[in-house]
């Protein structure tokens, strides 16, 4: 269930639309690209509903981790934000050792399965006006929670092997909360070694950007409605639309195929055209009697098993569309 000061935060998400310089597809017919995306990634009984779905789809997603989720409420004071007092997140803590302990099995789970496990912060606080020290005192505590959480929780002992690695090596990815991409933002990922930043917004559907070592991608605005409005490919946004941000169980059958078409008109829009990579963003929160994690349930079914598609994770589509520029370059020499 949501909390009120999140709701209240995160409907600002409707950031200036960035800017992205369009690439050329490098082939005719390139597989087209589906990345699923996941932010907070709370919820135990959602990390299970959101690792069968992609078990029956072949599919993999990627899971932006709040890391104040593997935090208990009891010790919420360990956890302190850059300018903020100890103790407090806008996403609140785990409600028990038990609950972080369901949630580390999923996440080791899902990593062995394929999907990737990217940052999404801890406290879920606006960083627009964090300086670079003060977000790679945020990435440092991300990485300590997860370096310790299955010792800090009494669980030393069940800690997998191979776990210090993935926290050291296999977290290379970053979206930050309301999408806050600043400047300040990009240049502490840099140093932090991040591979990719998910924070962008554009117009729709682009291929990912280098800034120097950085990779970053950038979640559409896609028509949606009986106007064709654009709005960024995300369920909370299209929760606001549809309900104000209140959920509205009685129309969630409407609201789920209102979210279904306008995803699966901006997948269809690159899947008969040039196949840009697509980007769909969701929470671990079933909004509207959970119209749109249907509406997703839907679309994925639908379009994941098909031989020419491929539902991967950002760094899997990072090391795809590489190779394709490069396939590109090779094959047309004097561009």
């Amino acid at each position: 269930m949501f909390r009120p000061v999140f709701l209240l935060s995160i409907s600002l998400l409707s950031p200036a639309v960035a800017s992205a310089s369009e690439e050329p597809p490098t082939t005719a017919r390139a597989p087209q690209l589906l990345l699923i995306s996941f932010d907070g990634a709370g919820d135990n009984q959602l990390w299970a509903k959101s690792r069968e779905l992609a078990a029956r789809s072949k599919a993999h997603f990627t899971y932006f981790l709040s890391c104040t989720n593997l935090i208990p409420r009891k010790e919420a004071k360990s956890y302190q934000a850059p300018g903020h007092r100890p103790g407090k997140s806008n996403v609140g803590f785990a409600p028990t050792v038990e609950d972080v302990t369901g949630r580390l099995d999923h996440i080791w789970q899902a990593h062995l399965e394929g999907h990737e496990i990217a940052s999404h912060a801890c406290g879920h606080f606006d960083g627009k006006d964090w300086t670079k020290d003060d977000w790679l005192q945020e990435f440092s505590t991300f990485d300590m929670v997860l370096r310790n959480a299955w010792k800090a929780n009494g669980h030393g002992d069940r800690e997998p092997e191979g776990w210090q690695d993935f926290v050291a090596t296999g977290i290379t990815g970053f979206r930050a909360p309301y999408l806050s991409a600043t400047a300040a933002l990009a240049e502490a990922q840099k140093t932090a070694g991040l591979s990719y930043d998910a924070s962008l917004v554009t117009r729709g559907p682009q291929w990912p950007q280098r800034d120097g070592e950085l990779t970053r991608f950038a979640l559409p605005l896609i028509p949606e409605g009986p106007q064709d409005r654009r709005i960024v490919g995300m369920d909370y946004n299209l929760f606001v639309r549809h309900s104000a941000g209140l959920d509205n169980p009685s129309k969630s059958v409407e609201f789920e195929q209102r979210a279904y078409k306008a995803f699966k008109a901006a997948f269809d829009a690159q899947y008969d055209g040039e196949r840009v990579p697509l980007q769909l963003g969701f929470h671990f929160v079933e909004m509207n009697g959970g119209a749109y994690w249907r509406a997703l349930d839907r679309l994925v079914s639908d379009v994941c098993n098909r031989a020419d598609v491929a539902c991967v994770s950002y760094t899997e589509a990072m090391k795809m569309t590489s190779r394709e520029r490069k396939a590109a370059e090779a094959a047309n020499p004097s561009n």
